[in-house]
């Protein structure tokens, strides 16, 4: 049932909630953590019922937006500018920085471009954990992993750690209407297979019908052997990287497909589902996927979806009485890399370079490695036929998989160029923050690895971008367009003038702060150490110094005090050596952990010693360490640890 709900900025069509006599329960998770029953927290809603399904439809969220909020025709017909501001927050996944906007010459990314223009770009941001669901829990909370305890895809932190506050969910408790489209939240157990609803959304989040054409690639290529009752072989990598069998047990587990995708509920038939034709004309489980969108199933692809749904609900909300809160995930450039094939045409693979570094540095304690499983199992990729761990995948392919990424990120500018066009078609671009970022970061190559799950500044680095109406640009002039959809087939980089940028080091937790702050609300109060108690409080530090209104003779380029920040990121492993499950430990799995700080001036990792049952890093029992300088080693390719006297620097690994 739902109900009207008061609250700041409360109108006609205010906070929708859900009715305390019949709202949705939790289920309660277990598996490692002092998980908790939600029932008992005055915040948490009743318990019991089952949880409304995550898609909800369009049916059902036509009527929630169509039918409760009909009756904001008679209201102003926009968001004044004394109303709130309204929030549109777009979540990349797997998007490093390699756009224009942040000087990369090759890419075409004219409408992401555009946004920077008008906005503040910080130049150093940086994710907590450089995998989906960890990175998402913790910038949606504002909590470090350490916090979350959430390493992996397998718990819900809400009964596993803490019940903690998320952004929507504040901004839905301070009388905004909060609609989540696409991939925000990571799906499955991680975000109770609900995207946390009905805590975080005022209605279900939308998730495009044509997402289960991806979801099911990964099954498809597994080896046949994992459902055949067979030996896995090619899977478990020994102490020495030699091939083992796996047993029978293990390969059960993967039967299920723990991945980031999801689960898979019938594997031994999802190959039949593989959507890529390859060369043979045989449909395959491919990495490189380019596909002629008139021929796929649904004649769509789920970004293209997504940007439709958030514009139906732009439309629904242009009219209406209470500020909303839209969060849109885009899934490209995540693999598999399937995307319109004309993409490719920008990006012609004679002029596509390798990596700077392809080779795995000398110097790189083994712990460090991400031996790329989620990569190697793809059809096109098992077909080189690959040494484990280390590869190295031929030259040739490797243009491929960049040229595939690239075509993917001018791809998803298109997405977000549409997205933005609508905004100012429906006259709230005056009225609207938009911050655009991504999870983590996507290795191409570098060190020769490839994909994300390492502590490198390519798998943890990330845009990190603040559209902010009358603060970061002017507002528009009536008639006047701030985001003009711009072809990236037409336009350049070159041709759209940089806007404002901030060279501080941040972390994507000063996500929920800065965005309260700018918004107007209370911004969450700093959190004490242990937090597992407080529902709202903030680990990131509030950037709102960033966004004075600018002097006409200010420098564009704001300077802070660079060497007093830093940027912390971790990532667990299994074992000092890779192995199959090196990039995606479970938690009962996980017996070293390393935490990395990246300052203006170096990047240094510890790999230590980590007690799953307990959530405790043994700083005493170090099993590697990784030391890189900025200035003369960008690339961090000359791990200088072993040179420092055991790495001993003045910062302290745990913020």
């Amino acid at each position: 049932a739902l109900a009207l709900g008061g609250g700041r900025g409360a109108g006609l069509c205010g906070r929708l909630r859900p009715h305390r006599a019949g709202c949705p329960g939790l289920r309660r998770e277990t598996g490692g953590g002092g998980g908790r029953n939600l029932s008992s927290s005055p915040r948490s809603g009743c318990a019991g019922a089952k949880m409304l399904p995550p898609g909800g439809g369009l049916l059902w969220l036509g009527l929630v937006l169509g039918s409760v909020c009909a009756s904001v025709g008679s209201a102003a017909p926009g968001n004044s500018a004394t109303d709130a501001l309204n929030v549109l927050l777009i979540i990349v996944d797997d998007l490093r920085p390699s756009l224009g906007c942040y000087g990369d010459k090759l890419i075409r990314s004219p409408n992401m471009d555009q946004l920077a223009s008008h906005s503040l770009l910080f130049q150093n941001a940086f994710a907590q954990q450089a995998v989906c669901a960890p990175s998402r829990v913790s910038l949606l909370t504002g909590r470090r992993p350490d916090t979350t305890r959430l390493y992996d895809f397998n718990s819900y932190w809400r009964a596993h750690s803490g019940n903690f506050s998320t952004i929507p969910q504040y901004f839905k408790e301070n009388g905004y209407v909060t609609m989540s489209v696409g991939k925000v939240f990571h799906p499955g157990v991680s975000s109770n297979h609900s995207d946390d609803s009905p805590y975080s959304w005022s209605v279900p989040p939308y998730h495009p019908s044509s997402e289960k054409y991806e979801n099911t690639k990964m099954a498809a290529a597994l080896p046949r052997a994992v459902w055949t009752g067979q030996t896995c072989e090619r899977v478990l990598l020994g102490e020495m990287g030699q091939q083992l069998p796996l047993p029978l047990a293990v390969c059960e587990v993967e039967v299920m497909v723990k991945t980031e995708i999801g689960l898979v509920a019938d594997v031994a038939t999802s190959g039949n589902e593989a959507t890529c034709r390859g060369p043979d004309g045989e449909l395959h489980a491919n990495l490189l996927c380019p596909v002629d969108v008139a021929h796929v199933p649904e004649g769509t692809l789920p970004d293209k979806q997504s940007t439709e749904q958030a514009i139906r609900l732009l439309g629904k909300m242009k009219t209406s009485a209470s500020p909303f809160f839209l969060a849109v995930g885009y899934h490209k450039p995540h693999i598999p890399f399937r995307y319109p094939k004309e993409f490719q045409k920008l990006y012609p693979l004679e002029n596509i370079t390798l990596a700077p570094d392809p080779q795995v540095p000398a110097g790189l304690p083994p712990v460090a490695y991400n031996p790329w499983m989620d990569i190697r199992r793809r059809e096109d990729v098992q077909a080189l036929n690959l040494s484990v761990p280390y590869g190295p995948i031929p030259a040739d392919f490797q243009r491929k998989i960049r040229q595939s990424y690239f075509a993917c990120v001018s791809y998803l500018d298109t997405q977000v160029g549409h997205l933005l066009s609508a905004l100012d078609d429906l006259q709230l671009a005056s009225s609207t923050i938009v911050a655009l970022t991504s999870d983590h970061g996507w290795a191409l190559g570098e060190h020769g690895e490839w994909a994300k799950y390492s502590n490198f500044d390519v798998t943890t680095r990330v845009p990190l971008v603040f559209y902010v109406p009358g603060r970061t640009a002017p507002l528009p002039a009536a008639g006047d367009k701030l985001f003009p959809y711009l072809d990236p087939f037409d336009s350049i980089s070159e041709s759209v003038e940089p806007g404002r940028q901030a060279g501080d080091l941040v972390e994507l937790l000063s996500l929920f702060p800065t965005l309260a702050g700018l918004a107007g609300l209370r911004v969450p109060p700093r959190c004490p150490i242990p937090s597992f108690h407080v529902e709202l409080c903030r680990e990131g530090r509030n950037l709102l110094k960033h966004f004075q209104v600018r002097d006409s003779e200010e420098d564009l380029y704001i300077h802070g005090n660079p060497r007093e920040l830093v940027a912390y990121s971790q990532y667990p492993r299994p074992a000092d050596s890779p192995q199959w499950n090196s990039d995606k430990p479970s938690l009962k799995d996980i017996k070293v952990m390393g935490y990395s700080i990246r300052t203006v001036d170096y990047r240094y990792t510890v790999w230590v010693g980590f007690n799953p049952r307990e959530f405790l890093a043994n700083f005493s029992d170090v099993h590697a360490g990784e030391l890189y300088f900025v200035a003369s080693d960008p690339w961090q390719d000359h791990n200088m640890y072993n040179d420092s006297q055991g790495g001993a620097l003045p910062r302290s690994l745990t913020p």
